[in-house]
């Protein structure tokens, strides 16, 4: 008796596909247990997924796993097409099982690759195969595509915060979730990172697309550059390298993007998302200046990390804890001073942390009230054509209405308002506004 079993694969989950997969199974049990020189092995199928590789294809893997262990001697299959349209990986399945002394054959071409003939047709007839396959691939692209340049969006909202879809297809704004979309990008202006947005989210527990509390701050910077927030949609943003292994890549050009503007509502405003992209911008560009791996850290009980900049080489201050005998105490001297050991590389002071925090407060405390003064750069700003610095004026003018600082530091703030510290040997140091305002003392 010889030991055979069935493999079958049905490569979408359409409704009228996985009938077929249904039918496949009973098919082979039946055909098997009719002949008498067969005895049951087992059937082996993959429901859904792609035949252009075996990787993926768990029960495939199985069964060879299965004709290894001396389990299977025998393999009936509906086609190549079924079995793979990978000539290459069709090929080497078949030599690895011609080697166990494990035959398959395909019902439809009517190979049986122990024949001595088997190989030569199957080598022809898996190229034929695997080129339907990549004329398949090449007809869904050029239908896509066409889509694309008449506009046509399709946008998966299984993954995608903020919205859901009406019974007719289109986008409709998912309240819950826009709020939190809002926060994002509302926190982002106010200084804070995509870490801490994440961190923010965890402790309030909000619940995020897939239904957890957990958050990335991967996920918050796609957020935070998606198009699709302001109502528009840009198309293409990665396409299929090639028909075989079906990776995904980053399109840099190599195909065509369209972009549909007030495609769907929109969550923010076309002036805020474009503010949040300028931001994005800035802090890049103020981490490459001033050679920073970061932009802020646990601002609640250090804003000033990333804020303080050395006046003589242009690179970050570090805030340290130094021992001594009345108890520890922190102050921040430059990244550069010890970078290499034994070497001193910058010479520049140190600064105390209570120093830090009172040259913050004195130069606040000088905008608010010489605020009838800077109303008149603020304004000018606010008609400009910056439109990070036109929402940063307006934001200036409204929490310089709060008064002055009596006592502690409000992190919130300093993030709102802080651009950086300079700090100079010489003992100044200058506070420098995201508006643009220096004040020197």
């Amino acid at each position: 008796m010889v030991k055979t079993a069935a493999y079958c694969r049905v490569s979408t989950d359409l409704e009228e596909q996985s009938s077929s997969y249904e039918f496949q199974m009973a098919y082979y049990k039946k055909y098997i247990e009719e002949h008498s020189e067969y005895s049951f092995a087992g059937i082996f199928a993959d429901e859904g997924i792609t035949g252009t590789n075996t990787k993926k294809r768990d029960e495939f893997n199985r069964m060879i796993a299965e004709c290894e262990k001396g389990n299977i001697q025998r393999i009936i299959t509906k086609s190549i097409s079924r079995f793979a349209r990978n000539t290459l990986d069709c090929l080497q399945a078949v030599r690895r099982l011609k080697e166990l002394g494990v035959g398959v054959y395909f019902e439809k071409e009517n190979i049986d690759t122990l024949d001595d003939k088997g190989e030569v047709l199957l080598t022809i007839l898996s190229s034929l195969a695997q080129d339907e396959s990549r004329s398949i691939s090449e007809n869904c692209t050029w239908s896509i595509r066409k889509r694309y340049e008449r506009g046509e969006v399709f946008i998966n909202t299984s993954q995608f915060l903020g919205y859901d879809k009406d019974e007719e297809g289109n986008l409709v704004i998912h309240k819950k979730q826009a709020k939190i979309v809002k926060e994002i990008y509302q926190w982002y202006l106010d200084g804070w990172t995509a870490s801490q947005i994440a961190r923010e989210l965890e402790k309030k527990r909000a619940v995020n697309w897939n239904g957890t509390t957990k958050w990335h701050e991967s996920g918050i910077t796609n957020i935070l550059k998606n198009e699709k927030y302001k109502g528009d949609a840009l198309l293409q943003k990665t396409y299929t390298l090639d028909f075989l292994s079906k990776k995904r890549v980053t399109n840099d050009g190599k195909v065509p993007q369209y972009y549909v503007e007030d495609n769907h509502p929109a969550i923010i405003d076309a002036e805020m998302w474009e503010c949040v992209q300028l931001e994005a911008k800035r802090r890049k560009q103020y981490m490459n200046e001033h050679t920073l791996m970061g932009y802020s850290r646990c601002s609640n009980k250090n804003p000033f990390a990333f804020h303080v900049i050395c006046g003589e080489c242009g690179r970050g201050f570090g805030r340290v804890r130094w021992a001594s005998s009345k108890g520890p105490r922190f102050v921040w001297q430059c990244g550069f001073r010890y970078h290499q050991k034994g070497i001193i590389g910058c010479h520049n002071r140190h600064i105390e942390d209570s120093t830090i925090e009172l040259a913050f407060i004195r130069a606040w405390n000088h905008l608010v009230e010489d605020q009838s003064n800077y109303l008149e750069h603020w304004n000018a700003l606010v008609k400009g054509d910056d439109l990070l610095k036109k929402y940063k004026a307006k934001q200036f003018i409204e929490l310089s209405k709060n008064g002055r600082i009596t006592e502690h530091v409000e992190w919130k703030l300093v993030l709102k308002v802080l651009d950086h510290i300079r700090i100079y040997e010489s003992g100044e140091i200058v506070i420098a506004f995201l508006e643009g305002t220096e004040c020197q003392f």
